[in-house]
């Protein structure tokens, strides 16, 4: 950023996310005072090993669970005070989820799995069709549009999963650990899919991966431990 320029808003922002599950000896505390933020067109991946918190962190984020104490800042608006309802029109148009799962549903051809977010709020058939092409050919599956999850490769039916994540432009992009079940070469087009994709459109993407080579992608890169977050260190200077 040169000198002049004003700083940009994040897209996204926590602050002090506390979340615990369970009393007494058996509790565990999964988020132990996290602080974060990421920006438009920032890629900001999240590390840590299994339990270290990752996920529980990018729940509270993504109005998907709610923290114990601290707030989440979406486009400004407190995410933590608002109703389930509130919370759920806001994940339907602000935020998109990618799932290591990939979470697409069995009985519906990729082109269907892509529509099902725009049929959620309501947009018109014309529209749909339109932008369930658009999304398709961006994942470089402008072919597979009837095809079933069954018939598609684990990388190809994540291309999916992200095509559906960005139906309705959201402003923040949520992948968790969306490489997971993917081998290597497979899981390295993915995230430089993710990665083009974030620069080009100008979406904050917040990444949760346990693998180291992924980090070669971040912009920035978070590494948490046991709920507590160790750093926060910028890769991209600039990518603002």
């Amino acid at each position: 950023m040169t000198a002049g320029q004003s700083v940009p808003a994040p897209a996204l922002s926590a602050e002090q996310i506390h979340r615990t599950y369970g009393t007494g000896s058996s509790a565990v505390h999964a988020c132990r005072g996290v602080s974060m933020s990421v920006y438009p067109g920032e890629l900001l991946v999240v590390r840590g090993r299994s339990g270290s918190g990752k996920t529980t962190l990018l729940n509270c984020i993504g109005g998907l669970d709610e923290p114990d104490s601290g707030t989440v800042y979406l486009d400004g608006r407190d995410l933590t005070a608002l109703s389930e309802d509130e919370r759920v029109a806001l994940r339907q148009t602000q935020l998109g989820f990618v799932f290591q799962s990939f979470g697409l549903i069995s009985i519906l051809s990729a082109a269907e799995n892509v529509e099902v977010p725009m049929r959620l709020i309501g947009l018109p058939t014309a529209e749909r069709r339109t932008r369930v092409e658009e999304l398709l050919d961006l994942v470089g599956l402008a072919d597979h549009h009837h095809q079933r999850p069954s018939e598609l490769s684990g990388g190809q039916q994540q291309r999916v999963g992200l095509a559906r994540a960005l139906a309705n432009r959201p402003r923040v992009l949520i992948a968790d650990e969306p490489t997971g079940q993917l081998d290597s070469v497979t899981a390295g087009t993915m995230m430089d899919l993710i990665s083009d994709l974030v620069h080009t459109q100008r979406v904050a993407a917040v990444v949760s991966t346990h693998d180291p080579l992924m980090i070669e992608r971040a912009d920035r890169l978070m590494e948490l431990h046991d709920g507590v977050l160790l750093r926060d260190t910028e890769l991209s200077p600039g990518v603002r």
